[in-house]
This record gives C-alpha cells, structure tokens and sequence, in this order.
C-alpha cells in the first residue's frame, strides 16, 4: 500500500492559476474604473473651471451650458486622438 501525494499538488497548482488569472484579471478591470475616474475628474474639474465663471444658481445659463458641453466634446476628442495616437505609435513599435 503506497500514498501518492503528487496529484493533490497538481490540483492545487491549476486552482491557483485559475485563482491568479481571476485575481489579475479583476485588478486590470480596478484599474481600467481608476483610470476612468480620474479623467472624468479631470474632465469635471477643467470645464468647471473654464466655464463656471459667474455666481452659482439652481440652474446654469445658456452660455454657460453650452460652454461646458463644448467643453467636454473637446476634452472627448482629444482623449481619442491621443488614444489612436499612442495605439499606432504601439503597433508601429511592435512591427519592427
């Protein structure tokens, strides 16, 4: 009678990739909602501050709704240029 103790190890093993690559792959989706975050913050607080010049109210004024939408159409549309521009920059890298 023997006592074959390898083949609990081999099951640990593959739980603990399982265990690690669901581990990786919740703290690469944390930092994808921080990174969000910190530009909607950024977004938040540049428009705020270009924008919301007057005495606050229960309401903002044309102008100073349309500054921020503008505001943040533009802010939009540079993180995506800057965004299609690193990811050439990226595959270009990669190529070579």
């Amino acid at each position: 009678m023997s006592l074959d103790l390898s083949g609990g190890m081999g099951d640990l093993d593959a739980s603990s990739v399982v265990v690690d690559k669901d581990l990786q792959n919740f703290i690469i989706q944390e930092q994808q909602i921080a990174q969000f975050n910190a530009q909607v913050h950024k977004l938040t607080e540049q428009c705020w501050e270009k924008c919301v010049t007057d005495k606050l109210t229960s309401r903002f004024d044309g102008k100073t709704e349309t500054c921020l939408t503008n505001c943040v159409e533009r802010f939009i549309d540079a993180s995506v240029v800057i965004a299609q521009r690193f990811s050439s920059i990226i595959q270009k890298q990669a190529g070579h």
